[in-house]
């Protein structure tokens, strides 16, 4: 049986249709996801650059409509988070508990957003008649999606969808920079640059990890409010422009005794600011690069000196049956915020509107609501 699903489509040349494509029934190992709300980020504003017609969308939640016959840990009407980086399982990476780095699913590996290694994943999805990818093989900004079992986590009825949405990319790479990766301890200073999606979420990472203070930088006042809200301790208005952040430096080493932060994260993904890390950090500190910067960039050494390290950890060092529950369970006992991250929900007919919000700064996570 084939399912009919209305989905938001690049054209190949940084456009997008709204327009109709089939979904196969499920195989063995694979599941059919009616999806119930797609976050949004700048991934899938830039995938409309990826010169290829794609299934747009990485973030999402759902029920599942259908499950293959080997499928143990999910069943027909469970609720689901999706995840993008999907494991298998068996490979070096998987085996040596980098399951976001899979040998054989990952798409940074394969060179290829849309397809992972093109065999890891058939399509089961069709547009026009032709096989069409899906965003990092999952595809959400689609009424159904069809993905491997290993890309859905069982969670909670009681979860809104449009907050359980946002777990599988936002959240989880701020919140997993900052436990899994940095591995902040308690009481240790943190500055967040960026105080965005994914910022808000390495703030409350920072939080639940005990850090203080947590200095959140950013150059608008609304976004200094919502890392108020999410657990900075301080915050500090930066000036546009100012790639070297020479007046926030000194600001932030008044606040952490003279030195300069324990842990600085990066959060822009702006090219100009990605060894600004470097110049928060205190002599032995750490700097974490969270918001895949991808273009070449020249560093000055001496801001290295002495006993500095940089780290660019992907999507938080996901691993996603053990690192989702553990970001539900802290929602549940009202540690982790979600349903206050998500600022304003749309139709499907209104992506234009809801990229353009998003790139305006105007929300922390805009969400894309199904029926």
């Amino acid at each position: 049986m084939v399912t009919r699903s209305l989905a938001a489509i690049t054209t190949g040349n940084e456009k997008f249709v709204i327009d109709e494509v089939s979904v196969d029934d499920p195989k063995s190992d694979e599941v059919l996801v009616a999806i119930k709300a797609a976050g949004l980020c700048h991934t899938d504003y830039d995938s409309m650059s990826w010169k290829q017609n794609l299934v747009m969308g990485h973030e999402g939640a759902g029920i599942v409509i259908k499950a293959g016959k080997k499928v143990k840990h999910v069943k027909e009407g469970d609720h689901v988070i999706l995840n993008w980086a999907v494991p298998c399982g068996h490979c070096f990476q998987c085996v040596s508990g980098n399951e976001h780095l899979c040998e054989n699913n990952s798409f940074v590996l394969a060179g290829n957003r849309g397809f992972g290694k093109g065999h890891a994943h058939r399509n089961g999805t069709l547009y026009k008649g032709k096989p069409i990818a899906r965003s990092f093989n999952i595809g959400t900004l689609s009424e159904y999606t069809l993905v491997k079992s290993a890309a859905v986590v069982s969670i909670s009825k009681t979860i809104p969808f449009p907050s359980a949405s946002i777990v599988g990319c936002g959240v989880m790479t701020g919140f997993g920079s900052v436990i899994n990766a940095a591995r902040v301890q308690p009481s240790k200073s943190v500055v967040v640059l960026g105080c965005g999606g994914v910022g808000l979420n390495v703030i409350q990472g920072a939080r639940i990890a005990g850090a203080n203070p947590i200095i959140g930088i950013d150059t608008r006042e609304t976004s200094l409010a919502m890392a108020t809200k999410m657990g900075a301790t301080h915050t500090l208005l930066a000036k546009t422009g100012d790639n070297e952040l020479a007046h926030t430096v000194d600001e932030v080493k008044s606040l952490t005794n003279g030195r300069g932060a324990d842990y600085a994260f990066e959060c822009t993904a702006r090219p100009t600011l990605g060894e600004a890390p470097l110049r928060l950090i205190r002599h032995g500190g750490m700097g974490i690069q969270v918001s895949g910067i991808e273009q070449k960039i020249t560093f000055d050494m001496q801001l290295f000196e002495w006993d500095k390290i940089y780290l660019n950890p992907l999507y938080g060092k996901c691993r996603p049956q053990i690192d989702f529950s553990k970001i539900i369970d802290y929602y549940e006992h009202k540690k982790l915020f979600l349903d206050e991250l998500v600022t304003k929900t749309y139709p499907l007919t209104k992506l234009n509107k809801a990229f353009e919000d998003m790139l305006s700064g105007k929300n922390a996570k805009g969400v894309i609501v199904f029926k």
